[in-house]
């Protein structure tokens, strides 16, 4: 026996090596269709078996296998575990292509709904919910009602799962698939709940009275869930807070008592500590554990829970667990960063002692260090000295660097410290200024676009600043570089007067006028403007102070034969005769640029001019012009790009995507509810567990005995034979005794038998009621009476 066991022992591990060598040799060979069907219908399992995979590898190729459903579809009452495990996922696939030979299998899959194996069931109403076949949907949702009750966990996580798979195939199975998420919901093991609260989710989340005595169930299995368990939980209680939980009030709206010391209630009240719900407690208390979780989107979860639900001091401890998603993979760091910048604009303090993790990188990609820069600038006005200097060292460097981007982002990032910090502002200015007079245009041209934001912050102590700046113009090429310090020279042309070197820069600019670009243009008539119109306000204001004088007119350079015509120029216009060198060099300066600008080839710029001449050259619009081209500009500010993102919920795809979600948000995106009004919130009774329990456990979960004692309390209502009334029960809780359940069941044998005798078996005591008695007595006369018939009937047959 021994030597035949072990032949055949080898035999079987020959062949079983051979076929998983023929298998793997013809995986990547297309075997014929007859020869795969002749595998799919043979008796044999391992053939079978090898069949079916062969059929699973070409579905995952997306090679046609709809030929072979038939011959896949009989395997599917097969006792062998495997081979259902096969022709079910072939089911899932084509299905619906072919819903009328699917039909044909779902009578063996319903058998295996009643199979002993729980992994089977399981299996088996996977495979029905997967099938998208809507003739179906009543039959899966009675799958799904018979999944709720089973004995195996994994069976009712099924059909949890399964819910939304039912209510996709057809809606108006909705009031049957919440009856079983209610019963769901309040299931004793946690990864059930976890699958439960999933479908909640999809199929009917705003049914919140669903939860309310689910709620304390819920919090305490969320550490014990898994991850996509506690996704769904947090994003629910999130929800359910913020409709059930009024917002955190303070400790004296609460109207808490004292502690054990009498101390204790003063001082809080001193430091005006907010409390929050018991129930809102125990939730932000519960979901502290999962800050240690290895999934990055539970962090993610629990920051969001925290940030819209918690108070200050739970957002700083969840600001570490963020921070660490930083040496995730960049995909994970890229939303960490999204979420870390949103929550830093509300809460930038816990933030400030990990600045140095925002510190950029050489290998960091564009969208990571984009990020990283907001971040610095965000927290910037927070940190130290040391850290500053830092920070700035940091976006010195690399605003000379080679990348254009980069430096470009640098600058601005120095300019928004500079904004943020008043301190910082004057060595963010020093930095700036030294980088004008580099080679690259690029870092110019963006180093006096914040210098400009800058000065406009405090016009009046950087009028030395604008005088450097005019001195760059020798040296400044680029066209943005160059407009910018002809734009801020005309800002300040009325400092000081008549010693503003605004005319002088004017003077010079003009000689070079044809060789400058557009924009420069642009501002040197725009310097021209500004400075005539100090020049017209300053003489208005001697003339009027010695006698009224008329102002001098212009020269009508864009109309006529194109030369000097203006009379100002041969003088007699006020009433006296004026030499040429005691004529103003501004009048004459403004008209030559007038005639520069009339032929040049824009005609933007031949508009432009025509505007400002029309405002100067009539005396009565002087305060008109004045107002337009001297008015003060407001203090250029500069936002974090991130700032009209804020108002996304954090952990959402729009946050992430927000520019080609649009202003709104993804398709299907929703925000937050609002708090609810104090007063309006739900009882807090409703989540008491035990008043969860008596809604939906005495229909199904009550045990035979429990049964039998509501059958005893009811027994009062109804015919005959039913022993003790309400009444009863009420006197059993005084501490009387009643009849028995032997004593009302023997009452009932009594009754179906009248020639029985009766044997009271009474109370203890001894006692009974008068109505008890008086039946007694008519029972024993009715006795008596049927005794004396039967006498005279015993006479008569006698006779």
């Amino acid at each position: 026996m021994l030597e035949t066991a072990r032949d055949l022992t080898l035999e079987a591990a020959q062949s079983a090596g051979s076929a998983s060598r023929s298998f793997r040799r013809d995986a990547g060979k297309n075997i014929s269709a007859a020869q795969l069907k002749k595998l799919l219908d043979s008796r044999n399992d391992r053939d079978i078996l090898e069949g079916l995979r062969k059929v699973i590898s070409m579905m995952y190729r997306s090679q046609p296998c709809l030929p072979f459903f038939s011959s896949v579809v009989k395997n599917v009452a097969s006792p062998n575990i495997e081979i259902k495990k096969l022709v079910y996922i072939y089911l899932l696939q084509h299905a619906e292509a072919e819903p009328d030979l699917a039909l044909l299998s779902i009578n063996a899959i319903q058998k295996s709904l009643t199979d002993q194996n729980p992994q089977v069931r399981a299996m088996a109403l996977k495979a029905m919910s997967g099938i998208r076949v809507p003739v179906i949907s009543q039959i899966v949702s009675l799958a799904i009602k018979r999944g709720c009750a089973d004995m195996s966990a994994s069976v009712r996580k099924a059909a949890a799962l399964a819910i939304p798979k039912c209510y996709g195939l057809d809606t108006n199975t909705l009031p049957q698939l919440i009856e079983s998420l209610s019963v769901l919901l309040g299931d004793k093991q946690y990864y059930v709940v976890g699958a439960a609260v999933a479908a909640f989710m999809e199929v009917c989340p705003d049914r919140i009275d669903l939860v309310h005595g689910h709620y304390r169930g819920l919090v305490r299995k969320l550490v014990d869930m898994d991850e996509w368990g506690q996704l769904a939980t947090l994003k629910l209680m999130i929800v359910y807070a913020r409709k059930c939980f009024p917002q955190r009030t303070s400790k004296d709206k609460m109207g808490e008592g004292k502690g054990f010391y009498g101390d204790e209630d003063e001082s809080d009240r001193a430091e005006g500590k907010e409390l929050l719900d018991p129930d809102l407690e125990l939730l932000l208390k519960a979901c502290r554990p999962l800050l240690q979780s290895r999934n990055s989107a539970v962090i993610v979860a629990v920051v969001r829970c925290y940030y819209y639900l918690g108070t200050p001091e739970y957002i700083d401890i969840a600001v570490g667990p963020l921070i660490s998603l930083l040496r995730a993979p960049q995909d994970i760091q890229h939303i960490a960063l999204y979420n870390i910048a949103a929550v830093c604009l509300a809460r930038p303090e816990p933030f400030v002692k990990y600045a140095t993790h925002f510190l950029i990188r050489t290998t960091d990609p564009p969208h990571i260090w984009r990020l990283k820069l907001e971040i610095l600038t965000i927290i910037f006005p927070y940190c130290g000295p040391h850290m500053n200097g830092v920070i700035l060292s940091e976006l010195e460097h690399f605003s000379r660097g080679s990348d254009k981007d980069l430096v470009r982002e640098s600058v601005r990032a120095i300019g928004r410290c500079a904004q943020s910090d008043s301190r910082a502002s004057t060595r963010c200015l020093h930095l700036l200024l030294n980088q004008i007079s580099s080679s690259d245009g690029n870092l110019v041209a963006e180093s006096l676009t914040v210098i400009r934001h800058l000065i406009q912050q405090n016009p009046s102590s950087h009028t030395k600043t604008v005088i450097r700046l005019a001195k760059h113009l020798d040296i400044a090429t680029n066209p943005r570089a160059r407009a910018s310090i002809i734009w801020l020279v005309g800002e300040f042309s009325g400092v000081d007067g008549e010693n503003n070197v605004a005319a002088d820069v004017l003077r010079i600019l003009a000689k070079g006028f044809s060789d400058e670009s557009e924009a420069a243009k642009l501002q040197i008539v725009l310097l021209a403007a500004k400075v005539y119109a100090h020049y017209l306000n300053r003489t208005q204001t001697i003339s009027s102070a010695s006698k009224p004088a008329t102002p001098p007119a212009l020269i009508s350079g864009l109309g006529g034969d194109g030369g000097f015509s203006d009379p100002d120029l041969r003088g007699g216009q006020f009433g006296q005769e004026e030499s040429a060198p005691q004529r103003d060099a501004i009048p004459l300066l403004w008209n030559y640029v007038l005639l520069l600008a009339r032929y040049d080839t824009s005609y933007d710029l031949r508009d432009r001019t025509r505007l400002y001449k029309a405002l100067l050259a009539a005396p009565t619009s002087t305060q008109l012009a004045s107002l337009m081209l001297l008015a003060p500009k407001p203090v250029p500010h500069t936002p974090s790009p991130l700032q009209w993102r804020k108002d996304f919920t954090l952990g959402s795809a729009s946050l992430v995507v927000a520019e080609d979600g649009g202003l709104n948000g993804l398709n299907g995106y929703k925000s937050l509810p609002g708090w609810v009004k104090e007063g309006d919130e739900p009882d807090r009774s409703l989540r008491n567990e035990r008043a969860a329990k008596t809604e939906y456990t005495g229909r199904t979960e009550m045990s035979a005995g429990d049964r039998l004692d509501n059958a005893i309390r009811e027994g009062g209502k109804g015919g005959p034979g039913q022993g003790m009334s309400l009444g009863d029960t009420a006197d059993t809780a005084s501490g009387s005794k009643v009849k028995s359940l032997d004593d009302w069941l023997a009452e009932g044998a009594e009754e179906g038998d009248e020639d029985e005798d009766e044997e009271d078996d009474g109370d203890d005591d001894g006692e009974e009621s008068e109505e008890e008695t008086s039946e007694e007595e008519e029972e024993e006369e009715e006795e008596e009476e049927e005794s004396d018939d039967a006498g005279e009937r015993d006479k008569l047959v006698k006779q």
